[in-house]
């Protein structure tokens, strides 16, 4: 189903920022994005809910901002999930096939992946993605991506099944409801951002999609063009931040402004000599910090968290494989010398990866930034999501439309409006006015 022109919104509920964004796709497939409202987020921690009132007051801060620029109020949304409580495993399952021709069907394929919707998990936790990676055909005679027409008795697949905490779902579907939303689908935050940033020759040669949040560092690696395996590490910008701010014993944003503009992962890089002067609090005087040390700071944490995305690369079991390296997106992706430091630990070619490649010409370059992948390829998977189910795109409706008759009056036409009662106002006053005139 086509779905260009029709709106699309979707919400990033990350642990420094809540983002509401609105898009649409143009003629040439590319995404125009028309709102994207930001506001801090204070109510989740590593990627996880902990305060619902916090994080509804959030997300409602930034629907009244998008409705307030566009004029359209939004039903149906969709949203991205990460956390530390994400998992993933690879399954297979296989299909003896019917029918009279042993034609395969799209009713077999959607079978395979009912069966792995119904696959056995841990109490507490619920599947979030079933992902086909490919499908075999009679004992591995036919390897495909898509076994619709072929002939064969047997149909295996291979699956990738992502699977998370049944509260923190939960926790997510509250916080839209009480804004009024529905959650028309939970989607996982690395998939989004791989959307949004990887081309398709990448994940044909084999990618690993790092992306550097304020909470937790996600991964998505890709070879073949398939979903080879996934995984969130708790980590991520704000300890670097915290870090700092402890280490050079200043207030939280002294260290996230530190950190944004002299920041860097490789202390050798960096002038021994060379201080950085901080204000003082409460009429403190001045201080100096070395930017060494600051990036002394930055480094260890950064090593850290590297260490964590070279053990989730080794466990896909296709290191050796990803002939295209590493692509480093998210907030934390621009600190100064990172993309170096990966190329050192890791051996791997590395770029940052910003979403220009799906965005119109037009598009800003404030939006076009690393540290929005996930709310921009959140929209694209929605519209991925919509084709796959041959669903209408329409989740938006004007603001206007929701009470009245007329959803598309002009500024104009209700000024009009306003002005044409103010002077039947007007001329019923002077009407009493004449009469009480006229009775004297």
């Amino acid at each position: 189903m086509e779905n260009k022109n029709e709106y699309l919104a979707a919400i990033d509920i990350g642990t420094t920022k809540i983002v509401t964004i609105v898009g649409r796709k143009n003629e040439n497939n590319k995404l125009e994005i028309i709102s994207l409202s930001k506001t801090p987020s204070t109510g989740v921690k590593r990627g996880l809910i902990t305060n619902i009132e916090e994080t509804v007051n959030a997300i409602r801060k930034t629907l009244e901002e998008t409705k307030s620029r566009t004029g359209l109020s939004f039903k149906n949304v969709f949203v991205g999930i990460a956390g530390q409580h994400i998992r993933s495993s690879r399954n297979r399952t296989y299909r003896i096939i019917q029918s009279p021709n042993n034609e395969i069907t799209r009713e077999d394929v959607k079978a395979l992946l009912d069966d792995m919707k119904n696959l056995p998990i841990e109490a507490g936790e619920e599947i979030l993605h079933v992902i086909p990676q490919n499908y075999i055909v009679d004992m591995e005679s036919n390897i495909t991506t898509n076994p619709v027409g072929m002939t064969g008795k047997r149909l295996e697949g291979n699956f990738h099944i992502v699977i998370g905490n049944t509260m923190s779902t939960r926790n997510i579907e509250r916080c839209i409801q009480a804004v009024g939303l529905n959650l028309y689908k939970l989607i996982l935050e690395p998939l989004a951002s791989s959307e949004a940033v990887l081309t398709d020759e990448e994940k044909e040669a084999g990618v690993a999609l790092v992306d550097i949040g304020g909470g937790t560092t996600d991964i998505a690696i890709y070879h073949e063009k398939i979903i080879w395996h996934t995984a969130v590490i708790p980590l991520g910008g704000d300890v670097i931040t915290k870090d700092i701010k402890e280490g050079c014993a200043i207030l939280p944003r002294q260290a996230e402004e530190l950190k944004i503009r002299h920041g860097s992962c490789l202390p050798e890089a960096m002038d021994n000599d060379a201080k950085i002067v901080i204000e003082g609090m409460y009429g403190r005087g001045k201080k100096e910090v070395s930017s060494m040390f600051l990036s002394g700071i930055i480094h260890a944490r950064m090593d850290e968290i590297l260490d964590g995305v070279i053990f989730e690369i080794e466990s896909s079991g296709i290191m050796d494989k990803l002939s295209a390296g590493i692509v480093v997106t998210g907030g934390g992706a621009l600190l100064r010398h990172l993309p170096q430091l990966i190329k050192f630990k890791t051996g791997m070619d590395v770029r940052i990866g910003y979403p220009c490649e799906h965005l119109t010409a037009a598009t800003s370059d404030d939006i076009n930034h690393p540290m929005y992948a996930t709310a921009i390829g959140l929209l694209l998977k929605g519209y991925e999501y919509l084709d796959e189910h041959n669903l209408s795109a329409s989740s938006l409706i004007p603001a206007e439309a929701e009470n009245k008759e007329e959803p598309t009056m002009t500024k104009e036409k209700q000024e009009e409006g306003w002005l044409g009662n103010f002077r039947k106002f007007k001329d019923k006053l002077l009407e009493l006015f004449e009469d009480d005139d006229t009775r004297m």
